[in-house]
């Protein structure tokens, strides 16, 4: 798909070269790349790897190339806060260092990022480092992006119009995410030690602070992504007591007007037994007394729960 080389910087028809370096992203099935690799000491067993949509983070190393899987996060259409994530393979040869997905769009991306921090002149190793750290910049944002998100949702809680399920699916994604990025990273930081270590002495030494700083992102990245994990359980915990505290303020409510409504339903009761001789019911004024009585209980007991605060 895209050819980066001192000479060339963009090629859609993808020609590799003996005894040139070149710089290659295009998909895990091309074929052209496929027999290239198979005919420069590439074991078959590794193209297996290559194609198996379910790989997981890993460093290998033959006699003539390492063999890199990384992972690339991206959104997903069924959530805002839901990321899937994406084989990427990496292949460092001698001369040329090929960049493998499936995905087209995520091939963009990375090209576009990388092209511009590729200078001519850089070695391979470099241009690893580089994209290196595009994919964990990339998963970094994901992490700022999250933080935002948790934000807003914190600020729903406490609206008038709170979404309870619109906010447990948003928490639940976000987990998912965060929880996937975490366990990724700690592989990956496992993997970019055995990229470095694996590297000549004298180019150790070049990029030595290179691969700290991607050290130290993967950490951010742990450290974060755990915290935020924390957060979100302590936003599902509070989302549940503030429902829980709106649903107690409406029994609460519903036991005021019971209790408005009980000693009413007593006097009423009294007057509705089928006795023969009840003095009021000769009364001329009864009725109106009742109600009197009535009004004035209701508007006691009312006044009472306003004063503490039930109504």
């Amino acid at each position: 798909m895209y050819v980066i080389s001192d000479e060339l910087e963009k090629k859609e028809q993808i020609e590799l070269e003996e005894n040139k370096k070149q710089i290659v992203f295009t998909s895990s099935h091309n074929q052209k790349i496929i027999d290239w690799l198979l005919n420069h000491g590439f074991h078959e067993s590794f193209i297996e790897d290559i194609q198996n949509e379910d790989q997981s983070v890993a460093f290998e190393e033959g006699d003539l190339f390492r063999f890199i899987v990384l992972k690339y996060f991206k959104r997903s259409d069924e959530h805002p806060l839901m990321y899937e994530d994406a084989n990427i393979m990496i292949i460092l040869t001698g001369q040329k260092l090929i960049f493998l997905c499936e995905d087209r769009e995520i091939i963009q991306r990375v090209v576009a990022r990388f092209r511009k921090r590729y200078r001519i002149g850089d070695r391979l190793e470099y241009a690893t480092y580089i994209l290196l750290d595009i994919l964990i910049d990339f998963k970094m944002n994901i992490i700022d992006l999250i933080d935002d998100r948790l934000e807003l949702i914190e600020d729903k809680i406490f609206s008038e119009d709170v979404d309870e399920k619109e906010i447990q699916k948003s928490l639940y994604f976000a987990r998912r995410s965060l929880n996937k990025i975490s366990k990724i990273s700690v592989l990956e930081n496992d993997v970019i030690n055995k990229i470095y270590n694996h590297f000549p002495p004298t180019i150790r030494k070049k990029l030595k602070y290179e691969f700290i700083d991607l050290k130290e992102h993967l950490s951010f990245l742990i450290n974060e992504s755990k915290a935020y994990l924390d957060r979100t359980g302590y936003l599902q915990n509070l989302l549940m007591g503030f429902m829980s505290n709106q649903m107690n303020k409406t029994m609460q409510r519903l036991t005021g007007i019971t209790l408005i409504f009980l000693p009413l339903t007593f006097i009423v009761g009294n007057y509705g037994m089928n006795f023969r001789y009840m003095p009021e019911l000769s009364w001329k004024y009864g009725y109106f007394v009742v109600w009197v009585v009535n009004i004035l209980i209701a508007a006691g007991i009312y006044w009472w729960l306003r004063k503490k605060k039930w109504i």
